[in-house]
């Protein structure tokens, strides 16, 4: 999978240097032998936050994408997405992606991150659960959160300085730790879609869609944008 998710980063316009982030030197290896950049990093590390955040200490950079080694399917259009949204409104510290979705399964599907945004867009929480809950009755309109994040690297770094969070470890959801810190995640809506390889079934899913299609990406990696000018 580290491949398919490097080449969809590597492919993305305005994605300056793409970075293989792991502590295992099998995927480093694989990354390397498709021609990508390998960083080792510590076994011990918590969060892909973290990983990241060690990766760009040793390799600086103005904005960092952490494209997630669980989405396979991640498109560079989304990846594009993220990238020209943290560029047009410096404001912004962090953000990611969601997805609209109408799917009762997925609604229902503890592997499914749903998220829920101010009005601004800003997320207000991310869960595991229902979200929004429908006291009616009938599955609402809702968002699907991608694995995917963007974050100016002074961001970056405060949240990886934070301990673990009480939602966080909770909800196994490391964007937690930084809404519980009063970080703002900006939340841009996407049309892209991708699935997260959390059980058997996911990967046989991503598997046979791969194989129909004949082309994706997926792996472990970090993405660096190119420095924004001014």
């Amino acid at each position: 999978m580290v491949v398919w998710v490097a080449r969809a980063a590597e492919q993305a316009r305005g994605v300056d240097e793409v970075l293989v982030a792991t502590d295992h030197a099998a995927v480093a290896a694989a990354a390397e032998a498709a021609g990508f950049r390998a960083v080792m990093t510590s076994p011990d590390i918590p969060s892909g936050t973290d990983r990241v955040a060690g990766v760009v200490r040793r390799h600086p950079a103005d904005i960092a994408i952490n494209v997630q080694g669980d989405e396979p399917m991640i498109s560079s259009e989304a990846i594009e997405t993220l990238a020209g949204l943290m560029r047009s409104d410096a404001s912004i510290r962090m953000a990611t992606l969601a997805r609209p979705s109408a799917d009762p399964s997925l609604f229902s599907n503890p592997n499914v991150v749903k998220v829920v945004r101010d009005a601004r867009g800003d997320a207000l929480y991310f869960s595991r659960a229902p979200i929004p809950w429908p006291r009616e009755g009938e599955t609402p309109p809702f968002l699907v959160h991608l694995g995917i994040y963007a974050y100016r690297s002074e961001t970056l770094f405060e949240v990886s300085a934070l301990p673990p969070s009480f939602l966080e470890q909770t909800e196994k959801l490391e964007q937690l730790r930084a809404l519980e810190a009063g970080i703002k995640i900006r939340v841009a809506q996407t049309t892209c879609e991708s699935i997260g390889v959390d059980t058997p079934e996911d990967l046989e899913r991503v598997r046979g869609i791969l194989s129909a299609e004949g082309s994706r990406l997926s792996g472990a990696g970090a993405a660096r944008p190119a420095r924004s000018q001014g």
